[in-house]
């Protein structure tokens, strides 16, 4: 069965085992069920693993509404709304530059200093919403709470 996200590790699984084992339950697989699928039936096993995985991903990537991107001299800030996503962000060609530091981003967000160049764009999403968000944090993106994207809209307006 191939995960439409994908299948969680064995750490993930662990910090869900409450949430797992109520899926389980609501599936209607009692606690010797289980055992005895993961002993006699691995595949059913990891197909009901690649179930519960999508459930929990879909139910995260509803939730997500803003996302970020940081490198060195590269800064991109996310608002996902349910029909597009907007981009607020900060390049800069100064080497002294590196927005991948807290302090130094609060800085410059609030007041970019030379060189840096603010920009903008907006598309509507490719994909089903939540699979683009997940493939962007596959991708390196990381869910924020918006500040980021916030304090960057806010430059651009001055």
């Amino acid at each position: 069965m191939n995960p439409k996200y994908r299948a969680l590790t064995q750490d993930e699984l662990g910090g869900l085992e409450k949430e797992f084992v109520d899926y389980l339950i609501v599936n209607g697989i009692t606690a010797d069920d289980w055992v005895k699928i993961k002993d006699e039936e691995k595949d059913k096993a990891e197909d009901i693993i690649v179930l519960f995985s999508d459930v929990v991903f879909e139910g995260v990537m509803r939730k997500v509404k803003f996302l970020e991107f940081r490198e060195k001299s590269d800064l991109k800030a996310f608002q996902c709304l349910e029909e597009k996503i907007i981009l607020v962000g900060m390049m800069s060609e100064n080497r002294e530059v590196d927005f991948t530091e807290n302090e130094y981003l609060e800085t410059a967000a609030q007041n970019p200093p030379g060189g840096v160049k603010v920009y903008t764009t907006e598309k509507p999403y490719s994909k089903v919403r939540e699979l683009e968000l997940f493939e962007m944090i596959q991708a390196g993106c990381s869910i924020s709470d918006g500040r980021m994207f916030k304090a960057l809209v806010m430059a651009m307006n001055k």
